[in-house]
């Protein structure tokens, strides 16, 4: 186990972005970090009739919508459908929408996308909503510690980070109670590190990776508290209880009402403009208050 007092050095391994909120995601070699975290992530979302938008807990399909990222357009591909063209810079007209607690300005992505979404899941009446980017959604200030960091159409931070060591404790201990590993895809990180151990970054007090475009320095501030999407496998969209259960088991946490944990939310402190790559190399100080 590395010193205490000195800095842990690790590794970017995996990235990930997701368009379209609660659909599947996209891997990366290289993304750009913006304000709100990846480039893209989370800059579209389903809603239905009234603007409240919709997730794979009540609407597994979704986990079926595949995006692939091109220079001018994020394409949609899913079982049954033709593919689906949204453009980076063109909607159809405003809207309202609301993410949680959170009701705010949108753009509207067209009729097709509506019925797109609509003859996919099966649920009439369902619009695409583009964010507004001049919209500021902040994170819960009370885990900022003040700082004013903006999101997208994300549950609430704009990056989730976490590791390979923790993925491999969880499959492990999936593997003890007899059932098959997981994904990483799961559980819907943006950066995975390397070179760490299981959940060292619960304990991270500032996160520092040395991108070829200079420092980025990233603060955890929450731990990612799960709900029943893991649950969910992503090449199918079938539901099993097992995912959950098992990190219930050893990753309940009393300041988040004992629900279980993985990973951990991130607001960017610096290096916003900067592209992050696999490999990165990634520094971090322990924090044990």
């Amino acid at each position: 186990m590395p010193s205490l007092d000195e800095p842990l050095s690790a590794r970017i391994a995996r990235l990930f972005a997701y368009p379209v909120k609660s659909c599947a995601g996209v891997e990366l070699h290289e993304a750009l970090l913006t304000e709100t975290g990846l480039d893209l992530d989370r800059s579209w979302m389903v809603v239905d009739a009234e603007g409240v938008f919709l997730t794979q807990r009540e609407w597994p399909r979704m986990a079926l919508v595949q995006p692939r990222i091109k220079s001018t357009e994020v394409v949609l591909r899913a079982p049954g459908m033709l593919a689906l063209h949204l453009p980076t810079d063109q909607a159809a007209g405003r809207t309202r929408v609301r993410v949680w607690q959170d009701t705010v300005d949108a753009w509207d992505m067209g009729d097709v996308a509506a019925q797109w979404f609509s003859d996919f899941l099966g649920r009439s009446g369902l619009r695409l909503a583009r964010f507004d980017p001049e919209v500021r959604r902040l994170s819960d200030l009370a885990w900022t510690q003040g700082v004013e960091a903006v999101n997208q159409f994300v549950d609430g931070y704009p990056l989730l980070v976490t590791s390979e060591a923790s993925l491999a404790e969880l499959n492990q201990r999936l593997a003890q109670a007899g059932h098959a590993a997981i994904g990483i895809e799961r559980l819907r990180p943006n950066i995975v590190l390397s070179g760490i151990e299981a959940h060292d970054e619960d304990r991270f007090s500032e996160i520092r990776i040395a991108s070829g475009d200079g420092q980025v320095r990233l603060q955890p501030v929450k731990p990612c508290a799960r709900c029943p999407i893991p649950n969910i496998d992503p090449a199918t969209a079938e539901r099993s209880p097992e995912v959950l259960a098992t990190l219930s088991r050893y990753r309940a946490d009393p300041r988040l009402e004992n629900k279980p944990t993985f990973g951990m939310n991130a607001i960017i402190h610096g290096g916003i403009g900067h592209r992050l790559r696999t490999g990165d190399g990634v520094e971090a100080d322990w924090n044990f208050g």
